[in-house]
C-alpha cells in the first residue's frame, strides 16, 4: 500500500503561490505612480511595448505581453481614447488590426521614465538579487511558453 505525501499540497510548497502573490504586490507598487499618468498596469506594459516598437498588429502585441485579443481590446480602446495609440485595419488584410503609437503616446514615455526606478526603490532587493530574479523568471517564461 502506497502512502501519499500530502505535504506537497501545502500552499507554502507551491511555486505558483509566491509567484502569484509577488506579482500582485509588485503591481500594487506601480499603482500610485501610474495613477499620476491615468494608466492601469496593463495599459502601462502595453505602452512600454509601443515605446519600443511603435507599430504592430494586435496578435503580435498579445504575444509580446501574453494577453489575448479579448483582454487587449478594451485596453487599446482606452489608450486610443486617451490619444496614445491609433487603431486601423491593415490595407493588405482587413482582418488584421494595426495599432500605432501617436505623438502623444510617445510624449508619455518621458513622463513615465522614472517609474521603473521609483518602483525599484519600493522593493527591498539588491541590484544583483533583482537581476537574478529577472533572469529566473524569464527562463521560466521561455520554458512554459514554448
Amino acid at each position: 500500500m502506497s502512502t501519499i505525501n500530502y505535504d506537497i499540497m501545502n500552499i507554502k510548497n507551491q511555486l505558483c503561490f509566491p509567484l502569484y502573490a509577488a506579482s500582485k504586490e509588485v503591481i500594487r507598487r506601480y499603482r500610485p505612480f501610474l495613477e499620476k499618468l491615468d494608466l492601469t498596469y496593463t495599459q502601462y506594459i502595453t505602452m512600454m511595448i509601443f515605446w519600443q516598437d511603435k507599430k504592430m498588429n494586435v496578435k503580435e502585441l498579445g504575444e509580446k505581453i501574453f494577453l489575448d485579443s479579448g483582454t487587449l481590446t478594451p485596453v487599446l480602446k482606452n489608450l486610443e481614447a486617451k490619444g496614445y495609440v491609433k487603431r486601423y485595419r491593415s490595407t493588405e488584410d482587413e482582418r488584421v488590426l494595426i495599432v500605432e503609437l501617436t505623438p502623444e503616446g510617445e510624449a508619455l514615455k518621458e513622463r513615465a521614465a522614472d517609474i521603473p526606478k521609483q518602483v525599484a526603490e519600493c522593493i527591498d532587493l539588491s541590484f544583483e538579487e533583482a537581476q537574478q530574479l529577472h533572469n529566473l523568471l524569464n527562463k521560466l517564461l521561455l520554458q512554459i511558453t514554448e
